[in-house]
């Protein structure tokens, strides 16, 4: 088990909260992103020796399962001081054929929320494409949109094809497959840094898209009674399974299938040994037993 450092992003829409909450710098500049957990080329996170945690993973391919299989996650804490663009991730082939890259199916779990915050996930009812084209070119697509009011702790998996943004006042965990394509759809006429339109992706975007009213498919459970603690299931597809571990007292695990990585949201304590606090992320390699012990909130990541 050994902990990882993070790759800071600044988008035109990030605020100062991160920096606040887990003592992020990134000297003086807004945080709009903070990736804990990441070998994407994009940005790749840092193991404890200084070596890139890309370069472990690709020395260590059995450190994922038994099979040496990709990393499949990216995991990331998102500040949304302002709307994020409305949005969609497409599948892995498209993806994968148009972009190079992996689709994007991904899970979001609330950290905090201004009063009245929230989120789209997809349409309130089944939409036509052209009828979606023109409400894109007229400027009101918000009025499709599924808006969902959220607090602390409440979690959503946003598959690939869901149009989705994360809206003002939201702080988030994201666990989502290890890619970085998203195809904006509209950005409520911003301008980025360089003064100009941010680009949109509509034509793309369209091509991925499902048009059919918002399923929720989360499926998040209530907390269960473990050593050290409870254990609430998140949610899971083919890619991750994301739990909520609150931890109180001491909490052993082991797993001969899968990779664990360990994000601590609140509190403190100690991973085999090593002290830890809010903000602080792990990667736990394939087989490897692993102990935390304390008082802390905590998602744990593997495959199912």
């Amino acid at each position: 088990m050994f902990r990882l450092s993070p790759v800071l992003k600044d988008y035109i829409w990030g605020g100062y909260k991160l920096k606040d909450l887990y003592g992020r710098d990134n000297a003086g500049k807004k945080i709009s992103e903070s990736w804990e957990v990441s070998v994407h080329p994009d940005g790749t996170s840092i193991c404890e020796d200084g070596t890139s945690f890309a370069d472990y993973v690709k020395k260590n391919p059995t450190a994922i399962d038994p099979q040496g299989s990709p990393f499949p996650v990216l995991i990331k804490y998102i500040d949304s001081a302002q709307n994020l663009s409305v949005q969609v991730h497409p599948g892995d082939e498209y993806a994968r054929r148009v972009e190079g890259d992996n689709g994007k199916t991904e899970m979001w779990y609330i950290l905090q929320a201004d009063k009245g915050a929230g989120i789209y996930c997809g349409f309130k009812e089944d939409v036509d494409k052209d009828e979606f084209l023109k409400k894109v070119k007229d400027g009101t697509v918000e009025e499709c949109l599924n808006f969902i009011p959220v607090k602390a702790g409440d979690c959503f998996l946003i598959k690939s094809g869901t149009v989705h943004a994360i809206c003002a006042g939201c702080v988030i965990c994201e666990v989502q497959q290890s890619s970085n394509v998203t195809y904006r759809v509209y950005d409520y006429n911003r301008k980025g840094a360089d003064g100009k339109p941010r680009q949109l992706h509509v034509e793309k975007a369209v091509d991925v898209i499902n048009f059919s009213k918002f399923k929720d498919e989360t499926g998040s459970g209530s907390p269960e009674p473990v050593e050290g603690g409870t254990l609430r299931y998140l949610t899971g597809c083919e890619y991750f399974r994301c739990r909520e571990l609150n931890l109180n007292g001491i909490y052993r695990a082991k797993s001969d299938s899968s990779f664990t990585a360990v994000n601590v949201l609140e509190g403190s304590g100690k991973a085999d040994g090593k002290d830890f606090k809010a903000g602080d992320s792990f990667f736990v390699p394939c087989g490897e037993p692993f102990t935390l012990e304390g008082t802390a909130k905590i998602i744990l990541t593997d495959k199912i």
